[in-house]
């Protein structure tokens, strides 16, 4: 593999790009490596990365008589009526 030198990254921006890397648990190389490869569309695709636009930021939010109230309610609405299925 070929190495790249890049000159003239200013301090803040070295200190930016070794913050994000620590965060994500990366190198600062691997971090660099990754958004060239982005930008520039060589970015696999990850499979099983799926985000969903749900509730699931609402999970462990709920006071257990929120959760409680939530609940009986979904109960409620899974009855079977009886007559409709005759």
């Amino acid at each position: 593999m070929k190495s790249i030198t890049i000159r003239g990254i200013e301090p803040e921006l070295s200190e930016k790009l070794k913050q994000t890397a620590s965060l994500q648990g990366k190198s600062t190389n691997r971090l660099i490596l990754d958004i060239i490869k982005k930008e520039l569309g060589f970015e696999k695709e990850k499979r099983y990365s799926r985000r969903y636009n749900d509730l699931d930021d609402l999970f462990g939010t709920w006071s257990e008589s929120e959760f409680q109230k939530i609940e009986n309610k979904i109960n409620r609405e899974r009855r079977i009526d009886p007559e409709l299925w005759e």
